[in-house]
């Protein structure tokens, strides 16, 4: 084993937990840690998928894998996340699942909304609790929380997803100050639009956006130097031409993009 994977599994392995591991930046991560020498635990709604991922990762890089089918929409699923994990050595967190909604907010269902809060917050917060928990008592592990490019600001016709993205974002930067003495990394990844199935069940149209491999690896190589990593080209154009702006001007530019990005639900709506 390599230098490099040796230092890995000391500061956070043997075992990492990745959710969202079936699509985008969870699956990419999934693989990103598996060359880096750990185990991975997968946790996603679809079984089937996850089975084949586990297996390549396991092949292509001699690691062990495990499996767990939950939806984290439900607290005594995230529940059972927690508890298989106590049977591994983990080290290492990251927290990629979540999914958005698009449109005006009082023209949504509100149940999507309210699943959103409990996939987006709740189980990021119950899941960073328990691993918080487990890492500082063994004084040594890193949490990988999934901020975005839209938590900086309110964003019109994705008012829900930006805030629950505001909600992860300040939790990560307030847990990096109270687990660093004990022991544990923590980063927020902000990144910004990214070619995964997160833009079919947003409903929103991307013209522009980076696969999750630009975000994976850049994420895990900010943990434990930054407290925002915003990988990507993309990410770091989008920050720096927003950031001079005062914020209200910054919450009415994302509502153009955003109402560009859902522009074709209007045209639905007017057929």
């Amino acid at each position: 084993m390599s230098a490099a994977r040796e230092r890995w599994r000391a500061k956070y392995g043997p075992w990492a937990v990745v959710t969202g591991a079936s699509d985008g930046i969870g699956r990419e991560m999934a693989h990103c840690l598996g060359r880096a020498g750990l185990n991975v635990m997968l946790v996603a709604r679809r079984r089937a998928l996850l089975d084949e991922i586990a297996a390549r990762i396991a092949g292509d890089d001699g690691v062990e894998t495990r499996v767990v089918a939950a939806d984290l929409s439900r607290a005594h699923e995230v529940a059972r996340i927690v508890a298989t994990a106590t049977e591994l050595d983990v080290g290492l967190l990251a927290a990629c699942a979540g999914f958005g909604t698009s449109g005006p907010l009082i023209d949504a269902p509100l149940e999507p909304e309210l699943e959103m809060i409990d996939v987006n917050c709740r189980a990021v917060l119950a899941l960073a609790h328990a691993f918080g928990r487990r890492f500082a008592a063994q004084g040594r592990g890193g949490l990988v929380l999934m901020s975005s490019l839209v938590a900086f600001q309110g964003v019109p016709h994705a008012a829900n997803y930006a805030a629950t993205k505001a909600y992860v974002q300040t939790l990560a930067e307030a847990l990096r100050l109270e687990l660093a003495p004990r022991g544990v990394d923590v980063v927020a990844s902000a990144p910004g639009p990214i070619d995964s199935g997160f833009a079919a069940r947003a409903d929103m149209q991307m013209g522009m956006a980076q696969k999750p491999d630009a975000v994976a690896q850049a994420t895990l190589d900010a943990l434990g130097r930054k407290t925002t990593v915003r990988p990507g080209w993309l990410a770091k154009f989008l920050e720096g031409s927003l950031a001079p702006l005062p914020r209200g001007a910054r919450v009415r530019m994302m509502g153009t993009v955003m109402k560009g990005m859902t522009k074709h639900q209007h045209g639905a709506a007017e057929a």
